[in-house]
């Protein structure tokens, strides 16, 4: 696990980017009906968003990570409260990672 004080030397974009690596490969997992290794990915996805959270506390706005943590936490525990799929929550990470590095 990558410690805080160096996660937070990414830029957000790069953050939600790594997390959104790791939502792919729980994807990948899901897609080969590997259940345990695509709950491991979910947990390390978990895992960033919350130094994630950590860290935009020091600098303010933590809002649209922590809905982030609510849809993951909805894959994990298979909720379906939210409706949407690991493609979706991919595409998002994805999408808000590249919009940030042309900006």
């Amino acid at each position: 696990m990558i410690d805080s004080k160096r996660w937070s030397q990414f830029s957000f974009a790069q953050q939600i980017g790594h997390i959104g690596s790791e939502i792919s490969r729980a994807r990948h997992w899901e897609k080969e009906n590997e259940t345990a290794n695509k709950d491991s990915a979910l947990i390390r996805a978990l895992e960033l968003i919350n130094l994630t959270i950590e860290d935009k506390k020091k600098q303010g706005g933590v809002k649209e990570i922590a809905r982030l943590r609510e849809l993951v936490c909805d894959q994990l525990i298979q909720t379906q409260e939210y409706n949407i799929t690991l493609k979706e929550l991919q595409t998002y990470c994805e999408t808000f990672y590249l919009s940030h590095l042309q900006s």
